[in-house]
C-alpha cells in the first residue's frame, strides 16, 4: 500500500466515523423530543401509579383503631377528587366499622392497562382485576377477585385515582 492509498483510506475512515457521530447525535436529538416518548413515559407512569393505588384502596389492617386510622389515611392519600372527597366524609363511620369488624385485607392488581390518557387534561382511565387476600378477625381467610375501572387524575403529587367502580363478573367489560 502506498502512501497516498493510506492517506486517503484514512480520511475516508475518519469521514465514515464522522458521518455516523453526525447521524447518531440527529437521531438522539429527534427521540429526545419526540412525543410519542413523552406519551409513553406519561403512560407509564399513569399505569404503574395507578395499579399502585389501587392496590392500596383494596388494603386494610383493621387489628386496632389505630391501624385502621393509617390505612383510611392511605386511602386517602391515593384519592383525590370527588372520591378523595367521599372517603373524607365517611371516614369516622368507616372507622368503627372497620374496626369492629377487625379484618385484614390486602389487595394485589394481577392485571391492569390503560384505555385512555389525555395528557393535556391530566386524566387517564384504567381497567384492572385486584385479588383481595380478605382474613378475619376469626375463621378462614380467602381471595376474592375483583374488577375494577378508575379514573385517574395527575396531581402534583403524581396520579391519584379520582373516580372508581366496580365492573360486575360476567358484564362483557
Amino acid at each position: 500500500m502506498t502512501p497516498r492509498t493510506r492517506t486517503l483510506t484514512g480520511w475516508a475512515a475518519l469521514l465514515a466515523a464522522v458521518v455516523i457521530c453526525a447521524l447518531g447525535g440527529w437521531s438522539y436529538a429527534q427521540a429526545r423530543g419526540d412525543d410519542n416518548l413523552a406519551y409513553a413515559k406519561s403512560r407509564d407512569a399513569a399505569l404503574a401509579e395507578g395499579k399502585h393505588h389501587l392496590a392500596r384502596l383494596n388494603s386494610l389492617d383493621a387489628k386496632d383503631a389505630r391501624t385502621v386510622d393509617a390505612g383510611l389515611g392511605a386511602w386517602l392519600d391515593s384519592s383525590t377528587g370527588p372520591l378523595r372527597d367521599q372517603l373524607g366524609r365517611t371516614r369516622s363511620k368507616d372507622a368503627k366499622e372497620l374496626t369492629r369488624s377487625g379484618a385484614t385485607a390486602r389487595g394485589k392488581v394481577t392485571d391492569a392497562a390503560l384505555t385512555a390518557l389525555d395528557e393535556r387534561t391530566g386524566t387517564a382511565e384504567l381497567i384492572a382485576t385486584v385479588d383481595v387476600e380478605v382474613t378475619p378477625r376469626t375463621g378462614k381467610s380467602g381471595t376474592e377477585r375483583k374488577r375494577f375501572e378508575a379514573t385517574l387524575s395527575r396531581t402534583q403529587h403524581g396520579w391519584k385515582v379520582k373516580a372508581l367502580s366496580a365492573i360486575p363478573v360476567g358484564s362483557g367489560a
